[in-house]
């Protein structure tokens, strides 16, 4: 393997792409895992908008929600274990009788449990659960995630009931960060902001995608947050805004994207660089600096109380004046300018036409005008963002030049 300070002595400016000396060794911010009093007040906001929109309890299924309230993270078998939140009463766990012991032992929120055996039908325990609280009908929200034949086996179960969509429960829990939550993403936008450091460090001539990313997510490993994704692509591959099967090897003059993140307690990064291996064109220069234009765009239309599809209306306005487009047409942006994160890489949030949501305090998204050049290359440049009371902040700092990937 070359070593570090053979790509520094080299005339391709690897050290330049991979910024600040000083960033690269840095440590990662600091953040607390979410407290157990912080997930009460989950549940109480939640039980808040239960009665707020007329339903009774909201079910959940194994997956980023579930561990959002409970801090409990649980395999989606088909064997079902569920959390029932009523409007008013302690949350309870509905378990496979033989799995009561592990969820004991897992148990961060709650008490009360109750279990079901393998000739038993859980979603009649659900209903009767449901029905202990006091309530022989009205409407049950359903998260969701929530697997189909766990929605249908309620449905079944608790005719009596109305089953409904569980957003505007869950998803306005979720769409609006605590301090603690920003606080874990910028530690894990911090560690990515290495691990693509590593990777641009590890680019030599003959190299693969696979090698890069590898070497992404070993320093993710390293920096202490679980690997979640490297995308790595080269030449015209980069015109893939989701990467391509064709094989790629390294070579002098191509554009490089690296799409990146991990998860720190639960929590996701999501970081897109663009560079190129060697001395870049004029054209591939002008593409990225139009590319970091659009990006500046969109950050700046995202103004507390606008709604999100200005973001998107403003970096592809620009793209558009510039000659790409209109609209998703090649060459140009393909896709939305942004995507809201936190629990899940991709949440609700999204900055794209149509999306009439107020921007709001503690909103989470990604700002990633992609210009695509089919049969030549792509550039995006990838940051998210968290509103604060002044308006929107980094939690990575823009590439600030094709020939500095960081600053």
């Amino acid at each position: 393997m070359i070593q570090r300070r053979d790509f520094i002595k080299s005339s391709i400016g690897i050290s330049a792409l991979m910024g600040n000396a000083n960033l690269y060794t840095q440590a990662p911010s600091e953040a607390s895992p979410i407290s157990n009093e912080e997930r009460m007040q989950r549940i109480g906001k939640a039980q808040e908008l239960l009665q707020k929109n007329n339903m009774v309890a909201l079910i959940l299924d194994a997956g980023t929600t579930m561990q959002y309230f409970t801090g409990l993270s649980w395999y989606p078998s088909e064997r079902s274990m569920l959390v029932i939140i009523p409007t008013k009463g302690e949350l309870t766990y509905i378990c496979p009788y033989f799995e009561e012991d592990r969820l004991l032992e897992l148990i961060k929120i709650g008490k009360q449990v109750r279990t079901w055996h393998e000739d038993e039908n859980p979603f009649e325990l659900c209903i009767k659960t449901i029905k202990d609280f006091g309530f022989g009908s009205g409407q049950i929200g359903i998260e969701e995630q929530t697997r189909f034949f766990i929605s249908n086996g309620l449905q079944k179960a608790g005719q009596q009931f109305q089953l409904v969509s569980g957003d505007p429960v869950s998803v306005t829990c979720r769409l609006i960060k605590s301090p603690a939550e920003i606080a874990l993403m910028q530690k894990a936008n911090d560690i990515t902001t290495l691990a693509i450091q590593a990777g641009i460090a590890a680019l030599t001539e003959g190299c693969t995608p696979r090698q890069i990313s590898q070497k992404i997510a070993q320093k993710h490993t390293e920096l202490g947050a679980q690997h979640g994704f490297a995308s790595v692509t080269f030449g015209v591959a980069t015109s893939f805004p989701h990467g391509s099967s064709r094989k790629q090897i390294l070579q002098k003059g191509d554009v490089v994207m690296l799409d990146c993140g991990c998860q720190v307690d639960g929590y996701e990064s999501d970081i897109t660089r663009t560079v190129v291996f060697g001395e870049p064109t004029q054209k591939q220069i002008d593409i990225w600096n139009l590319e970091k234009r659009a990006q500046q765009a969109g950050f700046e239309a995202a103004v507390l109380g606008a709604p999100c599809e200005n973001v998107d209306l403003a970096a592809r306005g620009l793209l558009v004046k510039a000659g790409f487009g209109p609209e998703y047409k090649l060459p140009g942006l393909p896709h939305r300018t942004g995507h809201g994160i936190g629990m899940d890489g991709h949440e609700w949030g999204n900055m794209v036409k149509g999306n009439k949501l107020p921007l709001q305090v503690g909103m989470c998204f990604s700002i990633e005008p992609t210009i695509a050049i089919p049969g030549e290359f792509g550039v995006r440049l990838e940051d998210c963002v968290y509103m604060t009371e002044q308006g929107p902040k980094w939690f990575s700092q823009p590439s600030p030049s094709i020939s500095q990937a960081f600053t």
